[in-house]
């Protein structure tokens, strides 16, 4: 079987499954949106773990695996739905490595991938309640739920002897989920919010929000929002009335664009991000160098390790289908097996293909719990000179 080179454009395909030499793969992310800062790395990270596993020449006896993108837009619902249709319809995916935000993937999995039986590994789509939706065993994330994000948010502010916040939230899936999460667990420790404000994405103005919260008081203004879109606009509001000068946020607001941009004002802010340590967050940091890849970016580890799994997976079930994808992913994912880093996914097909068994490490420490979880950990960070530096990691 002839050897192709990875299509990162627009190819004529066949059809997909075991016979054929291409199979699809889609990566759907939101390109445009709130988080469209954010989206080019992830995509990058998880295209980085198709074209490893095609170099190697290994998955599944010389098959190519090629990404196609489609655009969720992040937060309309309908546009997400459309694009995985397409995906599905048009570009005959075996698989999705994504969406990216919650409302888009819960309509997706809801409306496309269940309905197709299409399995979903999304790299960032933390909504508590992904835990509990009905996904006929077809959807996983490599990123921690929000229930586990609230909890790290509220014990941030306790060790800190933040006992009294303001609260902010996006107002869709993501932000409720992580906003009730959030709360339960501060009030549980002891603390006290004076207000919960939601914030419509993509408004010009900010500043009847902010001063209700600013009326309602409080040590912190807690922003659990987008970098690119309300979030910024609640802290930009804030700063430029004087209402808050320090802000906790939640994993939406990490990006490069608001350091660019607000950085220098926001001195002592902090927060968290899922992020990991160890060796496998060093292979993942040399592999992306090597590439030209912005791997510090947020998600673009869980992206990275989400593609790669969908692959394992695969090779494991011995065919490139979602039956096989689906039926393998936890047994890839965790104990027992050899220990695969990034960088190692050529290694990994070599002992499938042997008979052996993997233990899928990659960029963020895989551990797969409960219905397709990630365990996840946190990296707790404060902002100084315009910078996110690292506090610790929980």
């Amino acid at each position: 079987m002839k050897k192709l080179l990875l299509a990162t454009a627009a190819t004529t395909l066949v059809a997909t499954g075991a016979q054929a030499e291409d199979v699809n793969i889609g990566v759907l992310l939101g390109y445009t949106g709130p988080i469209e800062s954010l989206t080019p790395p992830m995509a990058d990270a998880a295209e980085l773990a198709l074209a490893e596993i095609n170099e190697s020449g290994n998955f599944l006896d010389g098959m190519t695996l090629v990404p196609v993108r489609g655009d969720s837009t992040c937060v309309d619902s309908a546009a997400a739905t459309a694009a995985a249709e397409r995906l599905i319809t048009s570009d005959n995916v075996a698989a999705i490595m994504g969406a990216a935000c919650s409302g888009a993937t819960i309509a997706v999995l809801e409306n496309v991938a269940k309905p197709n039986g299409v399995v979903m590994i999304s790299p960032s789509a933390t909504s508590p309640a992904l835990t509990s939706i009905e996904d006929n065993g077809l959807f996983f994330r490599t990123a921690p739920s929000d229930a586990r994000q609230g909890q790290v948010l509220a014990n941030i502010l306790m060790d800190k002897g933040i006992t009294e916040v303001a609260v902010t939230y996006t107002n869709n899936d993501y932000g409720k989920g992580l906003s009730d999460s959030f709360i339960s667990s501060f009030e549980e420790a002891g603390g006290t919010h004076t207000i919960n404000v939601p914030h419509e994405d993509g408004k010009a103005d900010y500043s009847a929000e902010v001063a209700s919260m600013a009326s309602a008081g409080g040590e912190v203004l807690v922003v659990l929002g987008y970098a690119d879109q309300g979030g910024k606009g609640v802290i930009q509001s804030a700063l430029d009335t004087g209402a808050f000068e320090t802000f906790m946020m939640g994993d939406g607001m990490f990006a490069d664009s608001l350091m660019a941009d607000l950085g220098d004002f926001m001195g002592g802010s902090f927060g968290a991000v899922p992020w990991s340590a160890g060796d496998g967050a060093e292979a993942f940091t040399r592999i992306t160098e090597a590439a030209g890849i912005n791997g510090d970016s947020s998600f673009t580890r869980e992206s990275y390790d989400a593609a790669a799994l969908i692959a394992l997976a695969m090779m494991a079930g011995g065919e490139a289908t979602s039956e096989a994808a689906a039926a393998n992913i936890l047994t890839v994912a965790n104990a027992p097996g050899e220990p695969i880093l990034p960088g190692e996914l050529g290694k990994a097909m070599q002992i499938l293909a042997d008979g052996g068994e993997i233990d899928y490490v990659g960029a963020t420490n895989v551990e797969l719990i409960g219905p397709g979880e990630a365990a996840g950990t946190y990296r707790e960070y404060v902002v100084e000179d315009a910078d996110y530096e690292t506090v610790q990691f929980r």
